[in-house]
């Protein structure tokens, strides 16, 4: 993974120490809140409902086994021994004091971490797939592309002030993990027909208040021209982007207002201004960052492993974790592994105790190359695990509440924090994603089902992506009471969707049992080894319209 050069240690110094006096002066009454407000989401630093919540950088959802630690060691010292892993790659602490900031800042600097750009009006984390670099369908590494658009990117003056935050994701395999379609920049890498780096730009999309799927604006686009391009986009926004209603500030209206025609059209005249100028990228600067991306020191073992094929055949358990949890590597005699945060009503979704931590991390040196990465869906990922490994790493990640078998399930819910501590939130997630893993407890039933992802956002912002889920739950305010609206169909991938509203909202209450009715109408349609999302498609609305709101129309209200 990469390393810090002496610019990035000066950058992230820097900053520490800028903040540490930011941090004195609003202690002391010299900075009103209003004045502090913007230097603190410089900084990643949000007020919640209780407390301080600090968002640190995951950039494209890689750890080393010391930051994780480092993590951990933040968790225990200045939280309450846990962090809250986001859709956006990144780590939140939601209990935090003020005053103790600048020392985080500083420990996170000491392992080459920060929280710069996790928050306010400019370019946010860079994000790929978490399986980046091993998966088995993957064309071309991304990370290295990845990384030199965290370097750009970062306190770059000229994008530090957009009309609202802007975030672009990368993704170079078959499947579409990174779901490009739902950011403000999607990149989609490939081979060209001589083996050159190609990419492929979408433009405009972004979930929140209106959703929309990306829109293609270029192919065939030579890797050098990567930074040009996207500086293109960032500067044709900046410039008629609206600053006057936040609501309607995203890149997302400024391509529906243009017209992607017409979008593309101000792109293309400012890039040729731009293309050939220092923004072009070189081969020598791809090669320095690719280097930190080396390919780690695998040993030559056999595709099949007599241990490992005896232990899935003797033991049922953990065959059934095989089948949902470990994936296909690049490698022959390896595999990647997820860890599923997602254990039920025993821990929200996407939390991770200090203690977890740091057993990942203990797990990430004793059976990889010490690096560890994070999922869009919230999960834990170890990249490199011989296959003759996976099943003492089991063993170890059962004991450790890290082993539900439940990866790209019903269960495996992907829920932002919500109305516990979010400030901007309508309506509790944790509580809904809880009840709903407790009502589909029985694993056979939720393996029978195959593949049905449930999203569940507290409000209107989306942090829970519930446009993308099969499943959609938006939390939403009634009267001052909570109330939580039904999506079906949505998807992400190559095959994006977004999900309808199948019609007026529910009571906290309601929501497993309306779910369940959701669940008896897949399973009464489907056909054989039929995914949720293909029935859904093939049946319509109405079948779930009339087994959820009986006698009625379902009218959206």
């Amino acid at each position: 993974m990469y390393q810090y050069d002496v610019y990035d240690h000066a950058l992230v110094r820097e900053r520490v120490e800028q903040f540490r006096d930011q941090v004195a002066r609003r202690i002391s009454g010299e900075l009103s809140e209003e004045e502090f407000l913007p230097l603190r989401l410089q900084n990643g630093l949000y007020y919640q409902k209780h407390a301080y919540m600090l968002r640190v950088a995951i950039p494209y959802g890689t750890l080393s086994s010391l930051q994780l630690r480092t993590l951990a060691a933040i968790g225990r010292d200045y939280d309450r021994s846990y962090g809250h892993f986001t859709t956006r790659q990144n780590i939140q602490f939601n209990w935090i004091e003020l005053e103790q900031v600048p020392d985080i800042l500083q420990r996170l600097a000491d392992v080459e971490m920060h929280a710069i750009q996790t928050s306010g009006n400019c370019v946010r984390n860079i994000t790929t797939e978490a399986f980046a670099g091993v998966a088995a369908d993957e064309m071309i590494d991304p990370r290295p592309l990845a990384e030199i658009l965290r370097q750009w990117s970062t306190v770059n003056p000229e994008f530090l002030f957009l009309p609202r935050k802007f975030k672009i994701a990368i993704c170079s395999a078959e499947q579409d993990r990174a779901a490009i379609q739902m950011h403000d920049i999607g990149l989609y890498l490939y081979p060209g027909s001589s083996g050159e780096m190609l990419l492929r730009v979408l433009v405009g999309g972004g979930l929140g208040r209106t959703p929309i799927l990306g829109q293609q604006i270029c192919e065939d686009l030579p890797w050098q021209h990567l930074l040009s391009y996207v500086e293109a986009v960032l500067r044709v926004y900046n410039r008629y982007g609206r600053r006057d209603n936040k609501y309607k500030a995203r890149i997302k209206i400024l391509v529906k207002a243009l017209g992607i025609d017409a979008f593309k059209q101000e792109v293309e005249q400012e890039w040729t201004q731009i293309k050939a100028g220092p923004a072009e990228l070189t081969f020598a600067e791809y090669e320095r960052v690719q280097a930190a991306f080396s390919r780690p020191n695998y040993l030559n073992l056999p595709e099949q492993d007599l241990d490992y094929h005896t232990h899935l055949y003797m033991d049922d358990d953990f065959a059934r974790w095989v089948s949902r949890n470990v994936f296909a590597h690049k490698i022959p005699g390896y595999a990647a592994v997820a860890l599923s945060t997602k254990p039920g009503v025993d821990m929200p979704p996407g939390d991770v105790t200090s203690a977890q931590m740091d057993a990942v991390a203990e797990w990430a040196d004793e059976y990889g190359f010490g690096e560890i990465r994070i999922a869009h869906e919230q999960n834990i990922v170890l990249p490199d695990i011989r296959k003759s490994d996976l099943y003492s790493l089991w063993q170890k990640a059962v004991a450790c509440g890290l082993a539900t078998p439940n990866i790209g399930l019903l269960t495996d819910i992907i829920a932002c924090p919500g109305g516990d501590y979010c400030s901007l939130a309508n309506a509790k997630s944790i509580p809904i994603a809880q009840a709903i893993q407790q009502r589909f407890d029985d694993l056979d039933f939720v393996h029978d089902l195959g593949e049905l992802s449930v999203n569940i956002s507290g409000c209107m912002n989306a942090c829970g992506h519930h446009h993308i889920g099969n499943i959609g739950i938006l939390g939403v305010d009634k009267n001052g009471s909570e109330f939580y609206q039904i999506t079906l169909g949505g998807a992400q991938g190559k095959k994006s969707a977004l999900g309808k509203v199948i019609g007026p909202s529910f009571g906290a209450d309601e929501v497993p049992a309306v779910i369940g009715k959701i669940i008896d109408i897949y399973t009464r349609y489907r056909e054989p080894e039929e995914l949720f999302v293909d029935t859904y498609q093939r049946i319509g609305a109405e079948p779930f319209r009339e087994k959820i709101y009986p006698g009625t129309s379902g009218a959206t209200i």
